[in-house]
């Protein structure tokens, strides 16, 4: 379970002080598939970066299975992006040089999967996301778009995070494949018991989501579908 609590992030600017997040609290369950929507610079980034521990906030809690994420050591935070965390990104952000099952087993290297059990569990995981086994052995280059973006999302999946985080996840894609991604997330939101929390323009894709909050001017003025 993921819960937010008066999380607040400032910056001293010229004209003063700047909230990019101006007291955000909500709760997320296990296995729900939340999205986020709103206008650049309503602070959706700024949200995704405190709860992936890529930066950390001014004020507030952030309770990730029963540990604020937000008031851990920097060696603390490191340890929790590669254990609790999947990241899946609009650019995909794959390695050019290794193969979608390299990029897979890499991440499970970094989880610190043992070496013998990196191959079958990279291969597993590609096959759920569809990714057939001639596909497993192609570089980026040699994917569609589509096919891209599963294998990153296999690679956010490998070491069963708590909380997958994707920014824009559909945002390359065309609308029918961007569905197919869309559909792929919720299924694996169910099957793996894995929050999902998405920031997306997708207004299509944001309503068939579990929750969707509405962000505006960092703070949260629409949460539809629960607490």
């Amino acid at each position: 379970m993921l819960t937010v609590t008066h999380l607040t992030k400032s910056y001293a600017a010229p004209g003063g002080t700047v909230h990019a997040l101006d007291d955000v609290s909500f709760t997320i369950q296990s296995g729900e598939f939340a999205s986020i929507i709103g206008k650049s610079g309503s602070g959706k980034s700024t949200l995704l970066s405190m709860l992936g521990a890529l930066d950390t906030p001014t004020s507030g809690s952030i309770v990730v299975d029963e540990t604020d994420i937000a008031h851990l050591s920097a060696h603390k935070q490191t340890i929790y992006r590669s254990k609790k965390i999947g990241f899946v990104f609009q650019h995909y952000n794959l390695i050019p040089n290794l193969t979608a099952l390299e990029n897979v087993m890499l991440a499970l290297e970094f989880g610190g999967l043992p070496a013998r059990q990196r191959r079958p569990r990279a291969a597993h995981l590609l096959d759920e996301v569809g990714i057939d086994a001639d596909q497993q052995l192609r570089k980026p280059s040699k994917l569609s778009g589509g096919q891209q973006q599963r294998v990153s999302i296999a690679r956010a999946l490998a070491n069963r995070p708590s909380i997958i985080l994707a920014d824009e996840p559909t945002g390359n894609l065309d609308s029918e494949t961007g569905k197919k991604i869309f559909d792929l997330l919720h299924n694996l939101s169910r099957s793996e018991s894995t929050t999902i929390l998405a920031v997306t323009h997708d207004m299509d894709i944001a309503g068939k989501t579990d929750r969707t909050f509405t962000l505006r001017d960092g703070k949260i003025t629409t949460n539809n579908g629960g607490v």
